[in-house]
């Protein structure tokens, strides 16, 4: 009975990591139907968003019974509380893809993001995938090391934030008022997208060392 309850324990681990790819993937999609205009890119991931909320509900609805029929104690308790808080970290973070991917839709045939801001734009993006990729090394790895790490990269999307804010509060902002709030809005979603990584990273670490970050 023990084996079949750590296989469980093991096997959740391995759907939060498949969690962690599908809103990598998702967020990486997003970016470049943002850039490049892509409408199916775009409806592809919004659909998509359907299997991370799904992965939620199965992974919350899992850890609960576990946690009822084998009254886990210690590292078994945090691993399992911690994976409900994980859950809706790495859902609301395929929400996230899915506002972006709205925008795109939203702005098609033309592309969201004017020319003054794409070089940021991609560079968040950027940020964001790696930063995703590292949470699901830290969940595989129970990696402390690695997660203090995002924290350090998680500053620099909060500077390419301030970057798009002086972008569009210049004077020289020739794109107009609503690709303005476009990019304002692009560039808190990418920023919470980071944020819930960095969640994520601390929960982790929770996970391992028993002491919150």
């Amino acid at each position: 009975m023990r084996d079949i309850y750590h296989d469980e324990l093991d096997d959740i681990g391995k759907q939060v990591i498949e969690m962690a790819k599908l809103v990598a993937v998702a967020m990486d999609d997003a970016t470049q139907a943002l850039l490049d205009a892509n409408l199916a890119l775009a409806e592809q991931i919004m659909t998509g968003d359907r299997r991370v909320d799904a992965l939620r509900v199965e992974l919350e609805d899992r850890c609960f019974q576990l946690i009822a029929q084998q009254q886990p104690v210690a590292t078994d308790l945090r691993v399992l509380i911690s994976t409900i808080h994980l859950a809706g970290d790495l859902e609301r973070m395929g929400d996230l893809a899915h506002h972006v991917a709205k925008i795109a839709r939203l702005r098609y045939p033309e592309a969201a993001v004017p020319d003054q801001s794409r070089d940021v734009i991609s560079q968040m993006g950027a940020v964001a995938l790696s930063l995703v990729h590292k949470v699901a090394d830290v969940v595989d790895g129970r990696d402390v090391a690695l997660a203090q790490a995002i924290e350090a990269e998680d500053d620099s999307m909060d500077a390419l934030r301030r970057k798009l804010f002086t972008l569009v509060l210049s004077p020289n902002w020739a794109s107009g008022t609503e690709a303005a709030i476009d990019v304002t809005l692009l560039g808190r979603y990418y920023e919470r997208y980071a944020d819930h990584a960095v969640a994520v990273a601390r929960r982790t670490s929770f996970i391992v060392t028993g002491q919150r970050p």
